[in-house]
């Protein structure tokens, strides 16, 4: 609890959650689907832009606990491969947010040891935006501590389909039989190769579906749901999801300790 230190107020709601995690069990990748931020405008009467602005707090707060837990992954659903329904004004408005968030975010980064990386179409977005967050990459490249993704212009299912196009056009497998490609060797192929699937997954305002994100990776992870809108969402609210997944019995399809237990001989 000492790296909380300065960041969770003695007697404070977040203290009293914070003393119920067990620091050797912290979950090594949490996943956040960040939903909720029209809602919240709308509630106060503000243009939806206003609530994805509010939620940069969002942002902050949770990367830096995430960091003070010593987390190892953290990876934010900031922008999907559908989103581009949207109205053009309400887009450029999140592509200008992007753009003001790594740039006066990057210090902080470097600063806390933090690496920072995207995955998804990266390609397909304004070139000022692919250069601002190629520059944010490269800057922290070298940090050794929460490695913190945004997902971007991203869709579980585009993510599939684009490793197989990889796997297809990849010398390696040129005119091979597949019969032999398992779950690990495809999984080199997708935007996380690399990365640990999340242990948690995280959604925000109370919506009880995981919107096309992550689906290879998601198989086992354990998912927490709350009410809050993601422009609300603080640290505590981290915390309260980390008690309740550590109160959760992973079995990865197999049987829990109970289940297995021998059974009580009658005499």
């Amino acid at each position: 609890m000492a790296q909380l230190e300065g960041f969770v107020k003695p007697g404070s709601i977040e203290e009293a959650i914070v003393s119920q995690i067990d620091f050797t069990r912290i979950p090594r990748h949490i996943a956040i689907i960040m939903d909720g931020n029209g809602r919240w405008a709308g509630r106060r009467m503000l243009p939806r832009l206003a609530g994805h602005r509010a939620g940069v707090q969002s942002v902050r707060e949770t990367v830096e606990a995430c960091a003070r837990l010593e987390v190892e992954y953290l990876t934010l659903y900031a922008f999907s491969v559908d989103n581009w329904k949207r109205p053009r004004t309400e887009i450029d408005g999140l592509m200008r947010l992007l753009l003001e968030f790594m740039s006066r975010e990057l210090n902080t980064l470097l600063q806390n040891n933090i690496r920072f990386r995207t995955i998804g179409r990266i390609e397909q977005l304004e070139p000022a935006v692919q250069r601002e967050l190629m520059n944010a990459a490269d800057a922290t490249a070298a940090c050794t501590g929460l490695n913190f993704y945004i997902a971007l212009n991203y869709g579980g299912r585009t993510e599939i389909v684009d490793a197989v196009r990889r796997l297809l056009s990849d010398p390696e497998h040129a005119g091979k039989d597949l019969s032999a490609l398992d779950e690990d060797s495809f999984a080199r192929y997708l935007y996380t190769a690399g990365i640990p699937d999340p242990d948690l997954l995280i959604r925000t305002s109370g919506e009880m579906r995981v919107s096309n994100f992550l689906l290879w990776q998601i198989a086992y992870t354990e998912i927490y749901v709350t009410e809050t809108l993601w422009p609300d969402f603080r640290a505590r609210h981290l915390f309260e999801s980390i008690v309740h997944f550590q109160g959760r019995e992973r079995r990865y399809g197999g049987l829990s300790t109970r289940d297995t237990a021998e059974p009580a001989v009658k005499r």
